[in-house]
């Protein structure tokens, strides 16, 4: 018996053992059987074979034109499942997953191929699980650390610039104006503007409001975020800033302060109180507290 045959036989509840046994053979069996789940909410109404057949018969008797449209009758029924049911599997099979972290949070993630990825606050990380074994590629806004499997190649895409994968450990972060990437093991391409530049373990890549900036050699092991510290080298106000808002819930107003100005330091994720004197005492400026609003004033 053919396999449209078994398959019409299938969908009527009408296999005998023997027939079962070829459905069971045909490649697309699962699939066929993961379509049947998600029919379940679809159900027409109920099909009686012997009423149908016997109604057959009885049009056996009647004009030609007659006959026709009650034995097309079933078929439709027929196709009409097959027609919502394929779409609602192609529908669910190519939906991606999206992983969001709000401000203050963080998260962790196992990939499909096992590869992990600790997400920043407020981020957002997009992968599609179907296609993950044939093209292992994400995409990210924010901030993550990734540790990839081996296996084929690895992208993660940004706004801003393409990250390939060559290696297992590397940092990706994108906001707003900025773009960073730092290898810690292995080998890591970063495509900005269609050129890919490699960076071996220590190697950084920076770019702030369009410009290359060059970085020193890294000596962590790993970023400082997941140990719950943020840590910056030269890097303009504005963004050390901006990233303690995410970090605490909070908003932060200056008077008289320069945001331009380059920031050397760092400040703890877990006591506000500490980060804040940490992010204001070196540039000899004050701050005070009202609920989730903080004021920086320079002299």
């Amino acid at each position: 018996m053919d396999r449209e045959a078994l398959i019409l036989k299938w969908l009527n509840n009408d296999l005998n053992t023997e027939e079962l046994q070829a459905f069971k053979a045909l490649k697309d069996y699962h699939d066929l059987l993961r379509l049947q789940d998600n029919l379940q909410g679809f159900k027409p109404e109920s099909f009686d074979t012997a009423q149908e057949f016997k109604a057959l018969q009885d049009a056996i008797k009647t004009p030609k034109k007659t006959t026709k449209t009650l034995w097309v009758n079933p078929f439709l029924r027929i196709a009409a499942i097959l027609v919502i049911g394929l779409g609602l599997y192609f529908y669910t099979t190519t939906l991606d997953t999206t992983i969001t972290t709000e401000v203050a949070q963080k998260t962790k993630i196992d990939l499909p191929d096992h590869s992990k990825v600790s997400l920043n606050t407020q981020s957002v990380l997009v992968f599609n699980k179907t296609h993950w074994k044939n093209e292992r590629n994400l995409t990210l806004h924010g901030e993550a650390f990734f540790k990839v499997a081996k296996g084929s190649s690895f992208k993660v895409n940004t706004d801003m610039g393409t990250v390939t994968v060559y290696g297992t450990q590397f940092n990706v972060k994108q906001r707003k104006n900025y773009f960073e990437v730092i290898c810690y093991e292995g080998l890591v391409g970063v495509t900005y503007q269609s050129q890919e530049i490699k960076l071996k373990p220590g190697d950084g890549f920076l770019i702030i409001d369009g410009k290359i900036i060059a970085k020193e050699k890294e000596l962590r092991t790993t970023p400082s975020w997941l140990n719950n510290e943020s840590n910056f080298k030269s890097i303009p106000y504005t963004i050390v800033l901006d990233e303690f808002e995410r970090q605490y819930d909070v908003k932060i107003n200056l008077i008289n302060v320069d945001s331009t100005q380059l920031f050397t330091g760092k400040f703890i994720h877990d006591n506000i109180e500490l980060a804040l004197k940490s992010i204001t005492l070196p540039l000899h400026v004050t701050y005070s507290k009202t609920n989730h609003t903080i004021l920086i004033k320079g002299e």
